[in-house]
């Protein structure tokens, strides 16, 4: 397998949950704020009070990121990926630095899920990053 072929397969695991994230909080922001991440978790109801706004914009934020990783992943051009890729890393470091210093109401086997996750979020798009810079130039 290339290594363009297994960046955008790294595009794709990046996009789909932020595609499916950021819609859920669009459409229905209370059940998001009650339920996210699913599985019987509730993470972001650990950060009281529900604010309809907040969730609101979190959903644009996700929606963004992933129409921004699936606009990568059909124009496969290196320099568009490099570009999307940092923007990716950078918002999973922030959100990840956020998580890691305000714990919420979350127990102690949920934030440490919680923050697992986070560290995924930031490191692959690093990850991807370095294999599309080795990647054969377009």
């Amino acid at each position: 397998m290339s290594l363009r072929t297994a960046v955008r397969g790294g595009l794709v695991l990046l996009a789909v949950p932020n595609l499916a994230w950021g819609s859920w909080a669009t459409l229905w922001p209370r059940h998001f704020f009650d339920t996210f991440p699913g599985f019987g978790f509730h993470w972001t109801a650990a950060y009281p009070p529900y604010n309809h706004h907040l969730i609101a914009d979190l959903g644009a934020s996700f929606l963004t990121l992933g129409a921004l990783l699936a606009i990568a992943i059909v124009l496969s051009n290196r320099t568009v990926t490099t570009v999307v890729l940092i923007a990716a890393a950078l918002f999973g470091a922030l959100h990840l630095r956020f998580h890691v210093m305000s714990g919420g109401e979350l127990s102690g086997p949920d934030q440490f899920l919680s923050v697992l996750t986070l560290i995924g979020g930031a490191v692959v798009p690093l990850a991807l990053l370095a294999m599309n810079l080795r990647s054969a130039p377009d």
